[in-house]
């Protein structure tokens, strides 16, 4: 694609959004699963297909990978792969073009478009690869130490491959906070689909939001930033404000359901959520606040030596609030 990733791909006719529909049925899943495959807003996606908005020149590079075509031919320039080609089988070997047409961030303009290796695509596509060590880059480090040349050396490829698939920082941000999102979303999931009654399923809700593990801490860290960021930017504000209806609106049915069961007292399902998540936040925080490398600083009472709030400290604290303020 000669466009800049960021531009908006014109199509008039909606053969682009054609195309795009081709691969998501030949992808054999439904338009929100592709949508998060490439790592975007399903509303976006289906305005784009709806004809009310236009693809990025980057999205299509994302949808190119996922469906294994070359851009190319999702811009209708008669050549490349197509999804009955068999041309690739999910690596996305014929996704990213050999050229990516995005300057590096550190050349100078007027400078020559840098050339990008091609190499073999991770499982699961360079997108989500990107995406994925985005996340861990920004926990280890927080978003504002993170480069887009560490995310390129983490991905083992070039910056302009990066920016070939996400034009900025804040694109970046953004797909690795919604990465999180259904990543976290997915698990809640699973984890109420194996309980047996809705005081089971509080119980695994906490143990999921508890950060006992490296991959628990990592996502926290990664909300830590979310919330810094949400009060600066539109679009993060926007994300953050989706994820927590989802959250809040997942806690309010399991305490409806439990209302139902006889298990929990009758409350309000809304403001008893808003309550509880309130303080699996505050409690997080306190437990993020005390970790290994902290461990020995004075806490917040001022206490030398104090390890601070642990992760089981915070896991009693939630099921002693269920237990005085929800249980039955």
């Amino acid at each position: 694609m000669q466009q800049q990733p960021g531009s908006r791909v014109a199509d008039s006719g909606g053969d682009v959004a054609e195309r795009v529909r081709q691969v998501i049925a030949k992808a054999g899943c439904s338009q929100r699963e592709f949508a998060r495959r490439i790592v975007m807003d399903p509303s976006k996606l289906s305005r784009s297909l709806g004809g009310s908005r236009r693809f990025t020149a980057a999205e299509l590079a994302r949808i190119a990978d996922a469906g294994s075509v070359d851009a190319g031919w999702l811009l209708g320039s008669g050549s490349g792969s197509t999804p009955d080609s068999g041309h690739g089988s999910g690596s996305g070997a014929g996704a990213s073009p050999e050229h990516a047409p995005v300057p590096d961030a550190s050349d100078a303009p007027g400078t020559p478009v840098p050339r990008v290796r091609r190499t073999a695509a991770p499982g699961g596509g360079r997108p989500l690869q990107i995406v994925r060590e985005t996340v861990r880059l920004i926990a280890e480090h927080g978003f504002h130490a993170v480069r887009v040349s560490d995310i390129a050396e983490a991905c083992e490829t070039s910056t302009a491959a990066i920016h070939y698939h996400f034009p900025g920082r804040a694109e970046l941000l953004e797909a690795a906070v919604r990465w999180c999102m259904d990543e976290d979303t997915a698990r809640r999931a699973a984890r109420i689909a194996e309980a047996g009654s809705a005081a089971d399923e509080m119980r695994q809700l906490i143990e999921l939001q508890t950060p006992h593990t490296a991959q628990q801490r990592r996502q926290w860290l990664v909300w830590l930033d979310l919330w810094a960021e949400a009060a600066r930017s539109t679009s993060i504000g926007q994300l953050h404000v989706e994820y927590y209806r989802q959250w809040r609106t997942t806690v309010a049915d399991v305490i409806r359901r439990g209302v139902a069961q006889g298990v929990f007292r009758d409350v309000d399902p809304e403001f008893s959520a808003l309550r509880l998540t309130s303080l699996i936040d505050g409690l997080a925080a306190q437990v993020l606040a005390a970790a290994p490398s902290h461990a020995g600083a004075p806490d917040s009472a001022g206490s030398p030596g104090s390890p601070g709030t642990s992760p089981e400290d915070m896991r009693t604290a939630l099921l002693a609030y269920v237990e005085t303020e929800l249980s039955a």
